[in-house]
């Protein structure tokens, strides 16, 4: 039976009938399955400018199968124009905004099924939620990445441009050199052009088999992603008439496999916030010491911008997620049992596939780290876990002791770096940035890019109860849990302190002895800060841990 005759079919339906008439659509049309186009489109995100076009391509595939298409909207937020400010708060937030926006407009319209149509960081795992939870028959488009910029012969990002602002304030650059670097870094639509979280997202989709081959690699301003996106509207029909749902799809199996390539790639730290998110929607549990189990067994495959000088086209041209996927699984490491949306297990859709560029995607026999990108951290600094990038951080970075130098929150740090107070051996140390310390979780993207540009970036670290861009590279701790507001050892962090960081042994401690500890526990009250924002006052009192994956109750 089509979920959409609640609304279409019976003699108490006429009064429905009549608004779907309303809407141009035939008699027949009204009888045929109804899928909806979640589509994240607006005219201020570079990634979603240009996803009107990838929704008429995916309409066009739902006609030529025989369904309807109709869309509806859904917000999307550009971390890059929200960094650095008060409306970086928001980005997290959005996140939940979404998966419970699709989840009204879904049941309230009961339709048959669904293409979720993405592109940036928070839409993609937002519209996964929501995917999961709503367990519809259902595949994912997202618009696709960026192309990298150039500038004298030498391929930029958007990172260039934020570790440009750090280099002209040290010297090296003038300001007109990088206003230059700016007009080029990003030259389209898409999203940025390195693995940075809404591309390590939709290359994930694909891992979990929830997007078609390419999905995540196919560059945005081109013909074959729209013929993507035309197949994808064919193939969610195929997904429907068999009655095939997402948690067919999204297993424990798929986890492992998503996890794992998620640690070959070395993509963003947002990941540990997004997968256990979508993940619990499908009613399963994924904690951070699985992705420590996985990272540890996985090689590093890729390098990517920020961890490397190569771009998302690099990728493609190797052979994009599936190159990856064939390269572990010569090694064993991926359940190729698994089902996927082009309606054939994994391990079919990997026949025949090959690396194109052994300089891109390494061989599983000479990675270029035996562990995977991405490890947990605990210790007393971070008793519930931290997140690093391993695969952007150089590995004289990888143990020592740092000297801490303590901001409650980031202005002022970026302040203190840009203006020359930050020496070689600190730990920059930003609290209060959590989920409800915020509130919201801000990404600390100028203060790592400040770092890198003014020349410490293998010299200094970064410890955060924030989060990072996958855009960040260097010394970069988040996700510290407990964060500061709720009493974490975080908090209790004073100047001078010692932190050593020992990522081989997986620790992160403050070296201060237990009975000054519990000194500064008993005279520490929380940093109070007047929340003006009705959205923020909901996220301060209803996100949980980033050890959590910062989700609500459900």
């Amino acid at each position: 039976m089509r979920r959409s005759s609640l609304m279409t079919d019976g003699l108490e339906k006429a009064p429905h009938r009549s608004l779907l008439y309303a809407l141009g659509l035939t008699k027949e049309e009204i009888h045929r399955p109804l899928i909806g186009i979640v589509n994240s489109a607006n005219e201020i995100v570079p990634g979603h400018m240009h996803l009107d076009a990838i929704a008429q391509a995916v309409k066009d595939g739902v006609r030529l199968a025989g369904g309807v298409p109709l869309e509806f909207p859904v917000i999307g937020i550009c971390d890059g124009l929200a960094m650095n400010h008060a409306g970086m708060r928001m980005s997290l937030p959005s996140r939940e905004l979404i998966a419970d926006s699709i989840e009204i407009c879904a049941v309230a319209l009961p339709f048959d099924g669904l293409v979720f149509i993405p592109n940036c960081d928070k839409v993609v795992p937002g519209m996964l939620m929501a995917m999961a939870r709503l367990n519809i028959p259902s595949i994912m488009v997202s618009g696709g990445p960026m192309a990298a910029g150039r500038v004298q012969g030498k391929s930029v990002d958007l990172i260039t441009v934020f570790e440009g602002v750090g280099k002209v304030r040290a010297g090296a650059m003038t300001e007109a050199e990088l206003e230059e670097i700016a007009e080029c870094a990003c030259p389209g639509c898409g999203s940025c052009a390195g693995m940075f979280t809404a591309n390590s997202m939709n290359c994930l989709a694909e891992a979990l088999g929830v997007a078609l081959p390419g999905n995540g690699t196919v560059p945005a301003a081109s013909s074959a992603r729209l013929r993507l996106a035309k197949t994808a509207g064919m193939r969610v029909m195929d997904l429907v008439h068999q009655d095939i749902r997402p948690r067919a799809i999204i297993t424990e199996h798929s986890l492992k496999n998503a996890v794992t390539v998620d640690m070959a790639l070395g993509c963003s730290t947002n990941t540990v916030l997004h997968l256990p998110a979508i993940f619990r929607e499908a009613g399963l549990s994924l904690d951070l010491e699985c992705f420590d189990t996985i990272s540890r067994r996985t090689p590093n495959l890729c390098r990517i911008s920020p961890a490397g000088s190569q771009h998302m086209e690099d990728l493609h041209e190797a052979g994009g997620i599936p190159a990856v996927m064939a390269e572990l699984a010569a090694i064993g490491l991926l359940d190729l049992s698994v089902p996927t949306v082009t309606g054939k297990t994994l391990g079919e859709n990997l026949e025949g596939v090959r690396v194109q560029r052994a300089d891109v995607i390494r061989p599983a026999s000479d990675p270029y780290a035996p562990q995977g990108g991405i490890a947990i951290l605990r210790g007393t600094l971070a008793p519930d876990g931290a997140v690093v990038k391993v695969s952007a951080m150089v590995s004289k970075m990888q143990q020592g002791q740092f000297r801490a130098r303590v901001f409650d929150g980031e202005e002022a740090a970026v302040a203190a770096i840009l203006g020359g107070a930050i020496q070689p051996g600190d730990a920059v140390v930003i609290r209060y940035e959590g989920p409800k310390g915020g509130p919201g979780m801000r990404e600390m993207l100028t203060p790592t890019s400040a770092i890198a540009g003014m020349g410490l970036g293998d010299k200094v670290a970064l410890i955060t109860d924030g989060r990072f861009s996958g855009g960040t590279r260097g010394g970069a701790i988040g996700h510290v849990s407990p964060e500061a507001a709720e009493g974490g050892p975080i908090g209790l962090v004073q100047d001078g302190d010692t932190i050593a960081l020992d990522i081989p042994s997986r620790r992160l401690d403050l070296l201060v002895d237990e009975a000054e500890l519990q000194r500064r526990q008993a005279a520490w009250k929380p940093l109070q800060k007047a929340i003006s924002s009705p959205v923020l006052r909901r996220y301060a009192a209803l996100a949980a841990s980033a050890a959590h994956g910062a989700v609500f109750p459900l």
